[in-house]
């Protein structure tokens, strides 16, 4: 769906969903990760290491396809200047990313909350991280704070 860019809380109606732009994950993007996060995890990082796993290849970490996934919805636009924080998340990792994947992101507006006193609404949201194949290889919620709409 062609999104309006900076939703305000009001405009978070349950079953409202977004897709994010895609994305091909790189051997810099792991090592820069590696050397940002010191997970210097021999699958991640060392090919030689990675032919002789169940994968038979590099694979990407879990946390920096989320930290990408979190990004690729930004792009989306629809909390362009109108959300307050990254609340919480839970996430399910089910499949791996090998370099040269592809990942884009959907989700879905499962629950909002006005809190008004802090002219923001609680909104949560499930997500899906998918490769170009259609494999969801990462699940769960996202709860942001949005500012609500002002008032004129």
């Amino acid at each position: 769906m062609s999104m309006i860019r900076g939703l305000y809380f009001e405009q978070f109606v349950i079953g409202l969903t977004a897709t994010s732009p895609s994305r091909t994950i790189t051997a810099a993007d792991i090592m820069a990760f590696a050397n940002l996060s010191g997970d210097f995890n021999q699958v991640h990082t060392d090919a030689e290491f990675a032919k002789t796993t169940q994968y038979g290849q590099r694979i990407a970490h879990g946390l920096l396809i989320q930290s990408i996934a979190s990004g690729l919805i930004i792009q989306t636009g629809v909390l362009e200047g109108t959300v307050v924080a990254f609340r919480e998340m839970t996430c399910k990792f089910s499949a791996p990313v090998f370099i040269g994947d592809s990942i884009r992101v959907t989700l879905e507006v499962v629950e909002t909350k006005a809190m008004r006193r802090l002219n923001v609404g609680n909104v949560l949201v499930q997500f899906r991280v998918i490769k170009q194949d259609d494999t969801i290889v990462q699940r769960g919620d996202w709860r942001f704070l949005v500012k609500l709409r002002p008032t004129t």
